[in-house]
């Protein structure tokens, strides 16, 4: 069984205060704490891409795992802002940039703010199913390509950073049930709008809000749990105002439901294992339950389990 091992990430120093920005936007205090809940968000240089934020994951993750670039039989880069124009694929380029071996299947995942869930169920089941013994995840969906500057509802909340996810039957934490949905009819309300991206902000907001506790009471009734014998919930960090909407419906204490908006902003597919990269060593927490949610409209929540 394909256990996942270890999380390690890449956050740019690069950063923009929003508190720089009270004026340029009419911004109070309030709404940058409450409402936001983003301090500032992390970019990118300009002379980066999204390749390059795996590379410096795949590092950091070199010093805390024994992993062998020869040794990886999958790589997959969950992106849906790729190098250049997609061609070759972000995952070929990452490939070669690290060393994998020809027999490694690599590809990539174009999903937001759901992938990492979604990439989480095709990586495992695409290595039990082949006898895949080591694979990498990325998540790297560095956003600034596509910001308008001037769009308040976007530039103040997306920041760029990159995780990988190492895969292998050795692993501590057992993904037990995932639960996957769509509502393409509606996935407009976050798009790509002539190499912008537009949003609206309360056309999300409304979908997350009712959409992903039904799912989350839906994957819980399924496994016999209730929300207290969970340890973690982490939640796609959309915003504060919808991490605390999502806890307040679902009825959970502020301590089962954290937040790492502050310093980063919304970091896309990569919001999620940003997170379980602070507990995935910790030997109090042995019940996760995550849950992605946003473009498509998509949403996908999944609960993971330490053995032993």
């Amino acid at each position: 069984m394909i256990r996942l091992h270890s999380i390690a990430s890449h956050v740019p120093a690069g950063s923009i205060s929003n508190y720089d920005r009270r004026e340029e936007f009419a911004l109070t205090d309030e709404f940058i704490t409450e409402k936001l809940g983003v301090a500032s968000v992390s970019r990118m240089r300009p002379e980066e891409d999204t390749s390059a934020l795996c590379l410096q994951a795949f590092n950091a993750l070199q010093d805390r795992a024994s992993v062998k670039p020869t040794d990886i039989d999958c790589l997959i880069v969950c992106t849906q802002n790729p190098d250049g124009h997609g061609i070759p694929h972000t995952s070929a380029v990452v490939h070669g940039q690290i060393g994998a071996p020809e027999r490694c299947a690599s590809f990539d995942v174009a999903l937001g703010c759901s992938g990492y869930v979604y990439a989480l169920s095709i990586a495992k089941s695409l290595m039990e199913a082949n006898g895949l013994q080591q694979g990498l995840l990325f998540t790297a969906d560095p956003y600034s390509k596509i910001l308008d500057p001037t769009d308040k509802n976007t530039v103040l909340l997306f920041g760029d950073a990159a995780t990988v996810t190492l895969l292998r039957a050795d692993g501590a934490w057992t993904p037990r049930r995932f639960m996957f949905a769509t509502r393409g009819a509606d996935g407009t309300a976050l798009n790509n709008r002539s190499g912008r991206l537009a949003m609206n902000g309360r056309a999300v907001f409304n979908f997350s809000a009712t959409e992903v506790p039904a799912q989350v009471r839906a994957l819980l009734g399924a496994e016999g749990l209730h929300p207290e014998d969970v340890d973690l919930f982490l939640f796609h960090q959309g915003s504060r105002y919808i991490l605390d909407a999502l806890a307040k419906r679902l009825g959970l204490a502020a301590a089962k439901v954290p937040c790492n908006l502050a310093d980063q902003g919304n970091t896309v597919s990569s919001s999620i294992p940003l997170l379980f990269e602070r507990y995935i060593d910790n030997p109090g927490i042995h019940r996760v339950l995550m849950s992605g949610f946003g473009v498509g409209l998509s949403w996908a929540s999944c609960l993971v389990e330490r053995q032993g």
